[in-house]
């Protein structure tokens, strides 16, 4: 590594640490300012809301990254323009492309780190600050699914007509087990109830139905019921199977975010989208940092005569843009109007697209 690029490196690194705790300090007094009442309204104490920003810190940091990234390296090679630095660069031989290995070291750098934050790390501190939000900031969920079905097991499938999350209770209970393809048992009950006590399920005014697959000659069927008023049992569900998963994946690492969508497809449960595209997103960051800092020297290396106000409001224009293809694109995969993963990566296609454009076609 030359002194040239150590220069550039630190530079980028430097600013970007800037511009994160600029933007991070700046988005903390108004969301501050914004739950003041909701604080005074639940009498959460002073240690209770800074512990609740200590968890909110890193992950507004770590969702401004790519876009910060972006910011910075306009900054800097915008100053550099302007202090003909790039000019006397390029004269001394030194192309344009080897002038983007800095900025694509200090890119890799940051894209790393920020993979492992996101990835492990911040979900861990993510889990207390959603819970937080549900808890004091949301409306109290009321599970309003009907017609509720699902698969336990490969040959074993669940049915409840509704389901009351505030008493744990569910209404009109079946469960179907299937053997080679044909059934042979099924559970019904008129509700079924939690027990927190035992961690079990209480099953009330119930109907056992065994079906053999011999006809029993003496009892003339083959089909054996068994009735009672109260039993309990053990399901491979749960209350938590019907809790508000508003933002639950932002909790949950890679490996409980690819857990979770095997869980949720097997059940054929809805919501799957939400996931599965906070999953791409994970993987596609990394790229977005790398696509942002390319179109960032790109915008800012030429030299201005008005200065580089032009460049960095620039800057400031293409990140928004990007922010909204970024928003758009989530909200479509959420609803199911689009693959999650093209979601996850158009925002990076169309950049990468017009960074190319501006590499080919922008004098620099």
């Amino acid at each position: 590594m030359r002194i040239l690029d150590r220069y550039i490196l630190k530079k980028v690194l430097s600013t970007f640490l800037f511009v994160v705790l600029m933007l991070t300090a700046i988005i903390l007094v108004i969301d501050v300012t914004e739950k003041m009442d909701k604080f005074a309204r639940n009498n959460l104490s002073l240690p209770v809301v800074l512990s609740y920003y200590g968890d909110f810190i890193p992950w507004i940091a770590g969702l401004l990254t790519p876009i910060t990234v972006f910011i910075s390296v306009v900054f800097v090679t915008s100053r550099l323009a302007a202090h003909s630095e790039i000019i006397a660069m390029l004269s001394s031989g030194i192309s344009f492309r080897r002038l983007l290995v800095p900025y694509f070291l200090a890119a890799s750098v940051i894209a790393g780190i920020s993979f492992v934050l996101n990835g492990w790390i911040i979900p861990q501190s993510n889990r207390s600050r959603v819970i937080f939000e549900l808890k004091y900031f949301e409306n109290k969920l009321y599970y309003d699914r009907r017609n509720v079905h699902m698969q336990l097991s490969p040959d074993v499938y669940l049915f409840l007509q509704n389901y009351n999350n505030q008493t744990n209770t569910g209404y009109l209970f079946t469960l179907e087990k299937f053997t080679d393809n044909r059934l042979t048992e099924k559970l019904m009950a008129d509700n079924i109830t939690w027990d927190t006590v035992q961690s079990k399920w209480i099953l009330r005014n119930w109907t056992l139905k065994k079906v053999d697959a011999i006809f029993n000659e003496v009892s003339g069927k083959n089909i054996f019921t068994t009735t009672g008023n109260e039993i309990d049992t053990v399901l491979a569900i749960t209350p938590k199977d019907f809790e508000n998963e508003m933002r639950q994946y932002d909790g949950m690492t890679i490996s409980e975010l690819r857990s979770h969508i095997a869980k949720m497809k097997f059940r054929g449960l809805t919501g799957v989208e939400n996931y599965q595209t906070e999953l791409h997103i994970r993987f596609s960051s990394p790229f977005t940092t790398f696509v942002l800092v390319f179109m960032g020297v790109i915008v800012s290396s030429r030299k201005s005569r008005g200065g580089t106000g032009f460049q960095i409001a620039l800057g400031f224009f293409l990140s928004f843009v990007f922010i909204l293809f970024f928003i758009l694109s989530r909200t479509f995969a959420e609803a199911g109007d689009l693959s999650p993963l093209l979601a996850a990566w158009i925002p990076n296609i169309i950049f990468a697209g017009i960074a190319g454009f501006m590499y080919r076609y922008v004098p620099r």
